[in-house]
């Protein structure tokens, strides 16, 4: 009954503090992530983005660690843990990429078909281009569509 003492529902309790220390994890893994999205959606160069892919795997391995410690504390079911870790080895799988990519560096380009083979390509210049001479309509008597 209202205003009776003891009646009411007291103050929500907390989170025991390593269930607290778990939100945090995540919310550090979640904006390590962001700025992974936002330095893709920029076309970021491969060397600050293995950075980026190096601080999110580190963050996410904290939460890995935490959530195996704490499972049974913070009731977190054992489906979420293996969905983590099997984000966790796919992000290791591509961060193992771009950071190979980010160690080879800018490669020079491949040469082009004529460069390889030595010839240049030609372009006609105006000069040329106005001289008369045989064309692919030409024939013994002169051109048929001159006439």
């Amino acid at each position: 009954m209202p205003g009776m003492p003891g009646a009411g529902f007291g103050a929500p309790q907390a989170p025991p503090p390593a269930c607290q220390q778990l939100l945090t994890y995540r919310d550090e893994t979640q904006k390590h992530g962001n700025a992974l999205q936002a330095a893709g959606k920029k076309k970021a160069p491969p060397d600050e983005v293995c950075k980026l892919f190096n601080a999110f795997l580190a963050a996410e391995g904290k939460l890995i660690k935490g959530l195996e410690e704490n499972s049974v504390l913070c009731g977190v079911p054992a489906d979420v843990i293996k969905q983590v870790k099997a984000g966790h080895g796919k992000a290791s799988q591509v961060s193992k990429q771009v950071c190979e990519m980010a160690e080879r560096g800018a490669q020079p380009a491949a040469p082009s078909l004529s460069e390889a083979l030595g010839t240049t390509p030609t372009v006609p210049d105006s000069a040329t281009a106005s001289k008369r001479g045989a064309g692919t309509f030409d024939t013994l008597t002169g051109s048929p569509l001159a006439r």
